[in-house]
């Protein structure tokens, strides 16, 4: 009869050593390509934050350079103030601009214009003439976004639909954060609020609200 060898102590120490370190050099390949994975994934959401305060800003500025053509093209007694101080405001957009590292003076003016349809403007035409009629509690300006006018001063909103003194309240309906504000002049959109009102319900980081409810309370 044959006798089985077994291996001895020494060899058996040997084979385990040898199965540990290729097991650990598994685990450690996969750590490696997980943590690989990791720099990718914080740098794509970090240029969808930049592209979101980026475009949030040139609507900013779209907006302010809307409302100061418009100011020219009908001035009255008023217009040499208004376009003096949104200038100002145009130039702080610019100042955030640079430092979001977005394109100086990049304005969404432009684009927007060149997508919308003559059916959708002649809508804005006419929710701007019957913007003021709207009933207290009455949801207006249905798929608005809503930015920041960059103006200063305690919380308020300008608007191109509703006359001054109109309150409207502001939902920002991707963090549920709301403000009540009143409107204390003009603006080439529906709800322009400023720093203070945006900062109230803005997400950090992100100049625009894509998904707004907005509605007039007084």
């Amino acid at each position: 009869m044959s006798r089985r060898r077994t291996p001895g102590t020494k060899k058996k120490i040997a084979l385990l050593v040898s199965a540990a370190a290729v097991a650990g050099g598994g685990a450690f390949v996969m750590a490696n390509a997980s943590n690989a994975a990791q720099p990718t994934q914080q740098a794509r959401t970090k240029a969808a934050q930049d592209s979101n305060v980026c475009q949030g800003l040139a609507t900013a500025l779209g907006n302010n350079q809307r409302f100061i053509e418009g100011q020219r093209a009908d001035p009255d007694a008023q217009s040499a103030a208004r376009i003096e101080n949104r200038e100002a405001v145009v130039a702080e957009i610019e100042r955030k601009q640079a430092a979001s590292g977005c394109a100086v003076g990049e304005s969404a003016q432009d684009s927007q214009d060149a997508g919308r349809g003559a059916g959708e403007q002649a809508g804005e035409q006419a929710g701007g003439q019957a913007g003021g009629a709207a009933q207290a509690g009455e949801q207006v300006c249905a798929g608005s976004t809503v930015t920041l006018s960059g103006e200063g001063g305690a919380p308020a909103a300008s608007s191109n639909r509703f006359p001054v003194g109109t309150r409207l309240k502001v939902t920002n309906l991707d963090n549920g954060r709301s403000t009540t504000v009143e409107v204390n002049s003009v603006s080439g959109s529906c709800a322009l609020l400023n720093n203070a009102a945006f900062e109230q319900v803005r997400e950090e980081g992100r100049f625009l609200i894509r998904r707004a409810l907005i509605e007039k309370v007084g």
